[in-house]
């Protein structure tokens, strides 16, 4: 079997100043109506997750396999998601509950904080480690994957220090190799190994050069550290993210010479860029490698494909002509690992019935105690309006957007709500919302005379460009119910209801956008532009994601 290297140190910061924590959200046991990757036959069809779980890697400890992702600036970072099969997953909690630093990660850091983490199992103990580009490598650890995990151990500071993955090897010697983003350290294309601490808590030197990609290999990244057979290998991204290979680097020193050899790339399919993974071996013999594909506004989204060695090379994918280099299979029999397994999938829809959040929802930057309630039996989720920063020109530099990844390629997502603005407010605004570089929302607006509906857009609100603000007409109460329907290319129709049955179309369809090294995300919002201490809020019933034709109880 092979030797993993493995992160160390968790973090946690409760989010004790929160009305509820996400940490001990219920544990999700329905199943998705949008994307399953179980065929039901004994097969499965890729991606085995179609949302952006980007920079993947995982670990296998007994018969249970863990996964995380890179999480930017999203809060709570660091996803755990549990399989038995490699097929079926479900996410069971974070490793991150608030970003360090805490001032810092208040307010959006988009496509900073948490960059591609690697998950390993050592001495009965789970590490993380990351790479944060601005201020250096982190290690959280924990004894139960599900959490708590202990706070966060900066183990390297620095600029530009990114994509750390750590190996303990059998002498008890530890290392950890890393790359380095040429945006904050004016070097890239490099991989460097480092002696580390044996409890992984930091390096102990300046770093050995092990690999230099600029003549063939430009942008080798995301390195992962393993040994089998006496051999140290080094799996490694190159080519950049929509275009790139998996490369492999082998040598019986662990500070090299190492061997290379691309061992899967794009081929004859439509899998563009497939690389940046991490693999596992099991007890029937067979090796599995999850990795991305970048599929531009549904974010990075993951697949499995099948492993094999061939002379001590890892060859990954389908070798048609036996060539050494495979290419991504779209379907396959699932990996035998013993026994079947019930299908699961991450979590999507909420009924906001407990007392914590589903899981699947994420907010922009480290959240105020005073920006979302769970009411528990009551059955729903309050947003109280939160004053918008006094720089901001559109929702990019807003924090209280609480958000979930695009579930597949095509669903929809509806949500019924009721508004309760201040008074003495106008402007305050509740609403539904497709978040990205360029968004879009439909959204309760409060004004002197009453709510009104208004659909709202903006074009590269990373720029700083004003929203365009479309009034549909004002409200006959205050409930209503929101929709948006997601269709292949990522186009998107809004679209709303006040008796849960007739609905009509809100302004033109707008095409989701990528955000900042993320895809784009679905989810709701409450602000408010003004300054007071009784803010309005909107009562969230429930928000659901399904398929276009599914008929939704009112309750």
């Amino acid at each position: 079997m092979i030797r993993q290297s493995l992160p160390i140190l968790l973090t946690i910061l409760l989010t004790a100043t929160a009305g509820y924590s996400q940490q001990s959200g219920k544990k999700s046991t329905s199943v998705s109506s949008v994307w399953v990757a179980d065929q039901g036959d004994g097969t499965y069809r890729n991606p085995i997750l179609h949302a952006d779980y980007s920079d993947p890697d995982l670990c296998k400890v007994g018969d249970d396999f863990y996964m995380t992702a890179s999480s930017f600036n999203a809060i709570p970072g660091l996803p755990i998601l549990h399989s038995k099969d490699l097929v079926n997953w479900q996410l069971i909690g974070y490793a991150l509950d608030k970003q360090v630093p805490l001032e810092h990660f208040s307010k959006p850091q988009h496509g900073n904080g948490v960059w591609a983490p690697a998950i390993r199992h050592h001495k009965g103990e789970f590490y993380i480690y990351w790479g944060d580009p601005d201020f250096g490598i982190y290690m959280v650890k924990a004894k139960d994957p599900a959490g708590p995990w202990e706070e966060p151990v900066l183990v390297q500071a620095g600029k530009g220090l990114i994509d750390p993955c750590p190996l303990w090897d059998e002498d008890g010697k530890a290392y950890l190799v890393h790359a380095y983003a040429g945006s904050r350290a004016g070097i890239k294309s490099i991989l460097v190994v480092n002696k580390m601490s044996p409890d992984g808590t930091k390096l102990l030197d300046e770093g050995t050069m092990v690999f230099d990609g600029h003549v063939a290999h430009p942008t080798v990244e995301g390195p992962k550290f393993y040994k089998r057979n006496g051999y140290y290998y080094i799996f490694a991204p190159a080519g950049g993210v929509s275009t790139g290979w998996q490369l492999v680097l082998r040598s019986r020193n662990v500070y090299g010479p190492y061997e290379e050899r691309i061992v899967m790339d794009q081929g004859n399919t439509s899998i563009n860029g497939p690389h940046q993974g991490g693999l596992v071996e099991l007890e029937s013999g067979e090796s599995w490698f999850v990795h991305f594909q970048d599929k531009d506004a549904y974010g990075r989204i993951v697949h499995l494909q099948p492993m094999k060695w061939v002379n001590d090379w890892p060859v990954i994918g389908e070798d048609k002509d036996g060539d050494g280099k495979g290419q991504p299979v779209m379907s396959y029999k699932k990996p035998n690992v013993g026994k079947s397994y019930p299908v699961a999938t991450p979590p999507e829809s909420d009924e906001f019935d407990g007392n914590s959040l589903g899981l699947q929802w994420q907010w922009h930057a480290n959240p105020k105690a005073t920006w979302a309630f769970t009411a528990g039996p009551k059955g729903y989720l309050r947003l109280f309006t939160d004053q918008m920063p006094a720089d901001a020109k559109n929702l990019w530099e807003v924090p209280n957007l609480l958000l979930q990844k695009f579930p597949a390629e095509e669903f929809t997502a509806t949500t019924k709500l009721s508004f309760k603005p201040n008074e003495k407010l106008t402007n305050e605004r509740v609403g539904l919302l497709v978040m990205g570089e360029s968004y879009a929302h439909l959204a309760l607006v409060s004004k002197a005379d009453g709510v009104y509906l208004a659909y709202t857009t903006v074009a590269n609100a990373d720029k700083g460009t004003p929203e365009k603000e479309e009034l549909l007409g004002k409200l006959e109460g205050n409930e209503v119910y929101l929709r948006v329907k997601v269709d292949k290319g990522a186009k998107c129709q809004f679209s709303y209801s006040q008796d849960g049955s007739r609905y009509k179309a809100a302004g033109k369809p707008f095409t989701a956008a990528v955000g900042r090294w993320i895809g784009a995300k679905v989810g709701i919002f409450a602000t408010r532009p003004d300054k007071i201490n009784d803010a309005g809020y909107a009562d969230f019933d429930w928000f659901r994601i399904h398929p276009e034709s599914t008929k939704l109880t009112k309750n």
